[in-house]
């Protein structure tokens, strides 16, 4: 097959954005496009190392920078903007993970108010060997060191959101935006509903892992090189965003509490299953009860993130967006051989 077009996207410090909308693209692609891009880590880079507290060397509001906006040619508002990930790898041999006084699943928050005293501020810092595929924990107060998986994924995805609003690009909801799930890896592709011309497309907060909730706030924050393809549906646009690898489809949603936050994954995915298998509301409902997967995806942000998987082998010959992530990882086996 044909190589499609290839665009390099290097973005500056000052060309990186911290919100999702108010923004110019940076580039416009025609729908089809490989894009290979860099992102910066969730403290811009200046975390180095665990005497490097981020409330003393990041600088708020400038914290989770996103490369982009993409525009994608010819996405209009009600389309779906289709990016899959070729490839993520980590641009440096180190990863940054961190503890925030007031940040994190199991501290006092301002809408979690305490009166026991905050958090201690502490940073971890974890060497990243890519050729091993390893991503090593020391811990702070002992000797213990194990090696863990490197599992690297994007926590930042997203489009502009609807009605000219402008949000940081920590919180998580319809457009996308910090959603922090590890199903945000190569190999998967992720469905947005476009709400502005173009779509405008970012992506950030590359974690070298993460565990499922990101518990503490924070992952092993890391600087990526991706290799991205982006694509165009005509109509059709989810109300969330929505996820498929090799094996599932997995929708997602973001609000607080948590309990609405599944229920939106769940609400999205029985009505996709319907729709692909021609079952009413009930029957589908039932199906995904019985066979569906509910992990957590962040429990930490501005909004909660929940996602629902179902089993692709439930589906038969049916395929979503018909066939298009078959598609996308074809052409993407396409550039990794070639380039």
């Amino acid at each position: 097959m044909s190589l499609p077009e290839i665009v390099t996207l290097s973005p500056t410090p000052e060309d990186y954005s911290y919100t999702f909308g108010g923004r110019a693209p940076l580039v416009t692609v025609q729908p089809g496009t490989v894009i290979e891009l860099t992102t910066e880590d969730c403290f811009g880079g200046k975390v180095r190392g665990t005497g490097d507290l981020p409330s003393q060397v990041c600088v708020f509001p400038y914290l989770n920078p996103v490369t982009g906006p993409i525009a994608v040619a010819g996405a209009e508002p009600g389309d779906v903007v289709a990016v899959h990930f070729v490839e993520i790898t980590p641009a440096r041999d180190y990863g940054i993970s961190s503890t925030f006084p007031h940040f994190g699943a199991l501290t006092a928050t301002h809408s979690t108010a305490m009166l026991h005293a905050p958090l201690e501020e502490r940073v971890w810092l974890y060497d990243l060997d890519v050729k091993a595929g390893t991503c090593r924990f020391r811990a702070r107060n002992s000797e213990f060191t194990v090696d863990l998986p490197l599992d690297p994924m994007h926590g930042t995805v997203g489009v502009a959101p609807a009605a000219g609003e402008v949000l940081a690009s920590i919180t998580p909801g319809a457009h996308g935006g910090n959603l922090d799930t590890p199903e945000m890896r190569a190999g998967t592709t992720a469905y947005f509903g476009v709400n502005v011309e173009g779509g405008l497309i970012a992506i950030g907060d590359g974690h070298a892992r993460q565990g499922e909730g990101e518990v503490c706030g924070t992952a092993v924050e890391a600087a990526m090189r991706t290799t991205v393809i982006v694509d165009l549906v005509k109509g059709g646009g989810p109300a969330w965003p929505r996820l498929e690898n090799d094996d599932f489809l997995i929708s997602t949603g973001s609000a607080r509490p948590l309990e609405d936050a599944f229920r939106i994954s769940q609400h999205d995915l029985v009505g996709w299953t319907g729709e692909l298998l021609g079952l009413d509301q009930l029957d589908a409902y039932q199906l995904v009860s019985q066979a569906g997967l509910a992990p957590a995806a962040n429990v930490c942000d501005t909004n909660y993130t929940m996602v629902a998987k179902l089993p692709k082998n439930l589906l038969g010959r049916t395929r979503a967006y018909d066939g298009l992530h078959d598609r996308l990882r074809e052409t993407a086996g396409a550039y990794l051989r070639h380039r």
